[in-house]
């Protein structure tokens, strides 16, 4: 009864267009799920994802899940993970995502799931990486590990949504650093962000967690900014 009262008080609202959810919906309504721009990444082998990194860094596998759009449906999905505390569209996100790439023979491959880190004061200011629940649902519906301590990030820096690529790789010069025993070696690491736009913030983590000896290096991301 006590459960049924706080829906009616604080209804369950799609997190794509603010309806109210049916019962048997869950984060985003059935319309909404239904518009998602899926990019079919896992299906195609020189995808959008991978072309920003060719020639930069040798990756075995990229893919992203949706495309980003200004004002679109993606936009509200990430926004709303990013900025509202929404960690549950990661989840479902993850979830839906597992499926698609469980079946692929290079992330059977992957040995542990790596995010793209915050700074402490960022963490601290947001109260959480946007991407770990993502991460998290990978992790579990893989059953692969997820390591959050390997890859550090050094500098705190504003935001570099607005920045080209030319400027993001300078002022994320030596922002991210590896801490790494002989265990770490000989691995394979995929590694998430939620949004690519330029490429750059990837490719510099990609080249530090490269430092470890035999690495290889895959990347997925929630969206990918098409324009």
């Amino acid at each position: 009864m006590l459960k049924n009262l706080l829906k009616l008080i604080f209804p369950k609202l799609c997190n794509g267009c603010d309806e109210l959810l049916l019962l048997n919906e869950n984060v985003i309504c059935s319309n909404c799920r239904h518009s998602l721009p899926l990019t079919n990444h896992h299906l195609i082998l020189n995808n959008d994802t991978t072309k920003k990194f060719y020639g930069i860094i040798d990756i075995e596998f990229s893919a992203s899940m949706l495309y980003f759009h200004k004002d679109g449906i993606v936009q509200k999905l990430i926004h709303n993970l990013k900025y509202k505390g929404q960690k549950n569209i990661g989840t479902f996100l993850g979830e839906w995502y597992a499926n698609d790439l469980k079946n692929n023979p290079i992330i059977s491959t992957v040995t542990h799931i790596i995010p793209v880190p915050l700074h402490k004061k960022r963490l601290k200011e947001r109260g959480y990486n946007q991407v770990d629940e993502f991460c998290e649902a990978l992790s579990k519906e893989l059953d692969i590990p997820f390591n959050k301590s390997l890859l550090q990030r050094k500098k705190y820096s504003a935001t570099q949504t607005k920045k080209n690529k030319t400027e993001r790789q300078f002022d994320n010069n030596n922002i991210f650093d590896v801490t790494f025993t002989k265990k770490d070696e000989n691995k394979h690491y995929l590694l998430i962000d939620d949004v690519i736009t330029t490429g750059a913030t990837l490719e510099l983590c990609a080249k530090t967690l490269l430092k470890i000896p035999n690495t290889k290096i895959s990347i997925v991301t929630i969206a990918f900014t098409q324009s």
